[in-house]
């Protein structure tokens, strides 16, 4: 449902601290993080202001920007991006993103240990080295082969802590379920998770692309021992619902878990830049994603704009994130450059309406799978 009236009010900063993607990625070693000064640690560092719109995390106390930042691209080693895979992505551009979040409040970045092989994680902790005030920091753990135990978990933990440059982070994620050679080990990674928390090595502790069953465990058990499952990161968007029809959004509704939504602009194809006539593809690996879905995704591209247009000016992108918080998740869109934090910031502080939420709804009607999903989020 959209929700209208007022928006609430901030209840005072918070406390310092995707498209998750397939296990495709093999874990290679670390870079050694870089030398930090002792006044860098997380515990020194001054909070950034909350912004106007804010959301807790589960019940778990934790509460941050009702937009977060991805940052998947950040040092991406991969290839995925187009970048060099060699050279890594710009970090200068990762710099940029990281300034225009504190400076307009976007105070949540998630990453993962797998994002550019940790390079992501190790970017992110040089920026807050060097910054009096720090974002909640959201993490995963990758269940690889080379991960089995409960312990090695809360080892993962400690060592995306160290690249990080913090002694405890907002919220440590499970990236998404063991499978196969570690499929017998999901309910070790949930204990692990539990250790986490009770250790103080995160103030809140989550899931990623886990599906109704997995969550509804998952939650039972933390529940158990005392401990509030914050979140659950699966893909959502206007062209990708299946949250709303599988029941995982439903479980969180019920349950109190947060939704966090990743790729909520379907990787680009929602903010118009790949749907108009002449536009161009999307470089890497992501064009075989896109082709042929810019003129499927264009009559949806086009209401997006003509809500914005009424709304004063808003972008497809801030129209696209804005109907996510209407439906009440927490939307992270990736960002790879300054001015995509921006576009991002300016879906807070408003909200469509419940007609506007309406024709959205029927508008993306039949493109639901337009943006393919990931194939754990059924294991």
């Amino acid at each position: 449902m959209a929700q209208g009236g007022p928006l609430p009010r901030p209840r005072g900063t918070p406390p310092t601290s995707h498209p998750p993607h397939p296990p495709h990625v093999l874990r290679g070693t670390p870079r050694p993080p870089p030398p930090r000064a002792p006044a860098a640690r997380a515990t020194d560092a001054k909070p950034v202001p909350p912004a106007a719109d804010e959301v807790e995390l589960g019940k778990s106390g934790l509460r941050v920007s009702a937009v977060g930042i991805g940052a998947w691209s950040w040092g991406d080693r991969s290839g995925y991006w187009g970048q060099d895979a060699a050279a890594g992505y710009g970090k200068g551009d990762a710099l940029d993103c990281y300034n225009a979040c504190l400076e307009l409040g976007l105070n949540f970045v998630d990453t993962a240990e797998v994002y550019g092989f940790g390079l992501s994680e190790e970017y992110l902790g040089e920026f807050m080295a060097s910054s009096p005030q720090r974002p909640v920091v959201a993490t995963k753990f990758p269940p690889t082969p080379f991960y089995l135990t409960e312990e090695s978990l809360v080892k993962a933990c400690r060592d995306s802590l160290g690249r990080l440059g913090m002694d405890s982070m907002g919220l440590y994620m499970q990236h998404w379920p063991g499978f196969l050679v570690n499929g017998f080990s999901n309910d070790a990674y949930v204990r692990g998770l539990i250790r986490v928390r009770k250790e103080g090595l995160a103030q809140a502790v989550g899931v990623s692309n886990f599906n109704e069953r997995r969550l509804r465990e998952a939650h039972a058990r933390m529940a158990g021992e005392g401990v509030a499952l914050a979140s659950n990161q699966v893909q959502y968007s206007l062209i990708y619902r299946a949250p709303e029809t599988n029941g995982v959004l439903d479980a969180c509704r019920e349950l109190g878990v947060t939704l966090v939504a990743y790729s909520p602009l379907a990787q680009g194809l929602l903010t118009g830049k790949y749907t108009g006539e002449g536009a161009p593809a999307p470089r890497g690996p992501r064009q075989a994603t896109f082709v042929g879905k810019g003129a499927q995704a264009a009559p949806l591209v086009e209401l997006l704009r003509e809500i914005g247009d009424g709304r004063g000016g808003k972008t497809p992108a801030q129209v696209a994130l804005n109907w996510c918080l209407c439906k009440g998740v927490l939307p992270i869109p990736g960002a790879k450059n300054r001015r995509q934090v921006v576009e991002a910031a300016g879906a807070l502080g408003w909200r469509l309406d419940d007609g506007e939420v309406r024709a959205l709804d029927d508008a993306s009607r039949g493109l639901e799978r337009l943006h393919p999903g990931a194939p754990f989020e059924n294991w």
